[in-house]
Order: structure tokens, then C-alpha cells, then sequence
């Protein structure tokens, strides 16, 4: 997975990719040019990752507007939504 582009990746397959590299650093094994290469690419992840979490809380968000566009404070029911 390391060679997509970081950004196109979705939350969940970043965040597995950036535990892999953060197992591959603490294992201490690393040369210093593949662990620079690796914190960048996990620089990137992470970047990726809280871009994601910024749209879903958008949509939230917007989903939780009410007519006139002010945000709307709902307790939150975790049992909402089962069948």
C-alpha cells in the first residue's frame, strides 16, 4: 500500500498503513534514510487522515443544520439507527 499517493487512500487504510510504519520504527532496525523516508510517509498519513476526519465532521455538520443553517446540539443516542 506504501505506493499510493496518500491522499487518495480512505481514514481506515491510512491509519493501517501508518501503524505498520510506526512498528517498522520502533523496531529501532532501520537505516537513517528509510526511517526519514518512513516518517515522511507517515507525515503524509497523518495528514491524510485528519483531512478525512475535517470532511466527515463537515458533513455531520451540515447534516445536523437545522433550516435557517445554525448547528443543532443532539444528545447522542448510540442505540439511533438500530433496527
Amino acid at each position: 500500500m506504501a505506493g499510493k499517493r496518500a491522499d487518495t487512500l480512505s481514514f481506515e487504510a491510512a491509519l493501517e498503513e501508518l501503524e505498520q510504519i510506526v512498528q517498522r520504527m520502533e523496531q529501532g532496525d532501520l537505516p537513517l534514510d528509510e526511517s526519514l523516508k518512513q516518517f515522511e510517509r507517515g507525515i503524509q498519513l497523518v495528514r491524510t487522515g485528519q483531512a478525512r476526519l475535517s470532511q466527515a465532521e463537515q458533513k455531520v455538520r451540515i447534516l445536523l443544520a437545522d433550516q435557517d443553517g445554525e448547528e443543532q446540539l443532539v444528545p447522542f443516542d448510540p442505540t439511533q439507527g438500530e433496527q
